[in-house]
């Protein structure tokens, strides 16, 4: 209450009281006339002597407490006030240890509590008071608990509930007002949403209230992960309509680039369906050459993308701008690898048993960084991703031996070569690095065989040692997955057409999964589910708990190319033929046939579960108007149901 409500309840108490004893102290006449007492002959009133009444006065609260017993017609704040005094139970104990318990430490605005307590500081109080404030304090004890209000600062409390999940939070929140106000700041909500991996780059100031914001996002993300398992979503299919074949693709946060036997290059932004694809213009000399020459291999990031062509040259553009390349360069031999690091500020490429790494300088201007030369003839390179610094670690294989090489060091003499793995006659088959491992499969040939089969080794990207061995199968291992799935799993792929999970704590298998019959050629793994993609153009989605398959998708080519985030997924269906024939024997221009060319397709799962429209395959929307309707001969209408 307020300190001039709190001085006349005081006053008032005060008077209450004094009237109180003179009521309560009874006369001579009283004493020997019961009558006059209105006390009934079988009562008696216990009082002291007027010796005793000086003690009533005085400042001890241990005598003052000494006080006459109440009669049943005196008020019931005297006889609360006189049972605190004396240590006896109050009638109303109970009754307040249940408030207690139900209004628990009532809040109220904390930085105004602690500055009010600095500016009015507890005052000396006379003896006399103490029955009243006795009371006072009581009763505010029962109705408001100080807690982080005035003996935690309210930033230390807020360190103390950052460590609470939400779970906890919600239960904090129930205890009392002041704690509900501590559990619900927007601070923790916010690092909350960071720790759970939403609106990374936001901050505190972008939402009003990050508690609704983490409830709307958990929200979304379950009925996504709904979608997932149910293939509820929109399906589209980018095609490049010039005829010829596809040759690679690649990928990453909605930038689709893909590269053609034609020699043309084609970026798509898949966050942006209303912008046009942007046609990305080769190089001068790879442009006026006949024929020109086909793409070999094509990287995407955020910032730049790359293309390598098979006459050894390679073409850098810039996402935002498109049109002419950025940077340019050609080699002596064909590049074999191209690797681009996810921020796009470096390049590496391989091409015989050289590997170059170009990039941009501090004023944006790309040169070459380093050169260095192997041995033997690069088969498969990566870039070791780097924790906020420049990627200038590749992990090369060469034949049988893999190497952990620092780009941007000139190494002159084989020995000074880092090598993790090398093995005469134990060829590497596939590769992959994340920010700590290194995992490359070796193939087992002749005696070997019997030591178990093809192995997977992972190495340390620090130092250098191996951490586990895995695997034992027959058939060569094809593809690994380390950078994108939780950190302690590996999935990977087999000739022996199966999929599994390895789990690089204990070395043991996770999930062996019986997936595609011409052998699994692309995986990926998250924290739920994994998808697969084989040979025989089979696309399959797992579910990793239960280990089973939740659905599947077919197409004619090979899958060479498997990414998903959270909500999309990107495959693509890439011929090993690059040279078809023609939609007819006599076609002199050899114009690749639809089937020939191969398909990139991209699911959406966010989009509105409830749409019918998205629910219907394309196909089952058409009409005898459109060829491949009349094809399939699964046309909904016919002409004379337009005239309706």
């Amino acid at each position: 209450m307020a300190e001039d409500e709190l001085a006349a309840f005081r006053d008032r108490w005060k008077r209450e009281l004094s009237s109180q004893k003179d009521d309560l102290v009874p006369s001579s006449a009283s004493r020997s006339d019961p009558s006059l007492s209105g006390q009934g002959p079988s009562k008696e009133v216990r009082y002291e002597d007027s010796s005793n009444s000086n003690r009533e006065t005085s400042k001890s609260d241990e005598e003052s407490g000494r006080c006459l017993d109440v009669d049943e017609g005196e008020p019931g704040y005297v006889s609360i006030a006189r049972s605190l005094l004396d240590g006896r139970t109050s009638p109303i104990l109970d009754r307040l240890q249940k408030e207690r318990s139900r209004r628990k430490r009532q809040y109220r605005n904390v930085t105004e509590a602690c500055s009010e307590s600095l500016k009015h500081p507890q005052r000396k109080v006379k003896k006399d008071e103490q029955l009243v404030d006795q009371l006072i304090q009581d009763l505010n004890d029962a109705n408001d608990i100080p807690f982080f209000d005035i003996e935690l600062p309210y930033e230390l409390a807020l360190k103390i509930f950052q460590y609470l999940n939400c779970a906890e939070l919600g239960r904090c929140a129930q205890v009392s007002r002041a704690w509900r106000v501590l559990a619900e700041d927007s601070v923790l909500w916010f690092r909350m949403c960071a720790r759970q991996g939403y609106h990374q780059g936001a901050i505190v100031s972008d939402s009003p209230c990050w508690k609704s914001t983490l409830r709307d996002c958990r929200n979304s993300a379950k009925t996504v992960r709904s979608n997932w398992k149910n293939r509820v979503g929109s399906i589209s299919q980018l095609q490049f309509e010039l005829g010829k074949v596809l040759c690679d693709v690649s990928s990453c946060d909605g930038y689709v680039l893909a590269g053609y036997s034609s020699g043309d290059v084609r970026l798509w932004d898949t966050l942006h369906w209303d912008l046009p694809s942007s046609y990305l213009k080769s190089n001068r000399l790879s442009a006026h050459s006949e024929p020109r020459p086909h793409v070999a291999h094509v990287q995407v990031s955020d910032n730049v993308a790359a293309a390598a062509y098979h006459d050894g040259c390679v073409d850098v553009w810039s996402t935002q701008t498109g049109g002419e390349p950025i940077y340019h360069y050609q080699t002596a031999e064909r590049n074999r690898v191209l690797a681009l690091s996810p921020d796009g500020s470096t390049l590496a490429s391989a091409g015989g048993s050289e590997v170059r790494l170009d990039g941009a300088d501090d004023h944006g201007l790309w040169r070459t960084l380093g050169l260095t030369l192997l041995p033997k003839t690069v088969e498969s390179l990566v870039l070791v991703p780097s924790r906020g610094q420049r990627c200038k670690v590749a992990a090369v294989a060469a034949a049988e031996s893999v190497y952990l090489l620092d780009l941007l060091e000139t190494v002159e003499d084989e020995e000074e070569l880092r090598a993790l793995h090398s093995v005469y006659g134990h060829p590497v088959t596939c590769l992959d690095a994340s920010d700590s491992h290194v995992a490359f499969g070796v193939k087992r040939t002749g005696w070997a065989m019997h030591d178990g089969g093809n192995k997977i080794h992972v190495y340390s990207s620090e130092t250098g040692k191996p951490v586990a061995c895995v695997g034992n199968s027959p058939g060569d291992f094809t593809c690994i997955n380390l950078r994108d799935g939780p950190a302690h799993l590996l999935a990977c792929g087999n000739k022996d057409r199966r999929v599994r999970v390895f789990d690089l704590r204990t070395g043991s298998s996770v999930a062996s999964l019986y997936a595609h019959h011409l052998g699994v050629t692309s995986v990926q793994l998250d924290d739920w589910k994994m998808v697969s993609g084989g040979g025989e153009g089979l696309v399959c989605v797992w579910e990793m708990r239960m280990a089973t398959k939740l659905w599947e998708m077919h197409n004619r080519h090979p899958v060479r190319h498997v990414r998903f985030n959270t909500s999309t997924l990107l495959t693509a269906n890439i011929p090993d033929d690059k040279t078809p024939r023609g939609a007819c024997i006599t076609d002199d221009d050899l114009t690749a046939h639809r089937r020939h060319r191969g398909v990139i397709c991209h699911y959406d799962f966010a989009e509105d579960a409830g749409a019918q429209e998205q629910r219907i395959l394309p196909i089952c929307r058409s009409d005898y108007t459109e060829s491949h309707g009349y094809n399939y001969n699964i046309g909904l209408t016919v002409p004379y149901d337009r005239l309706r």
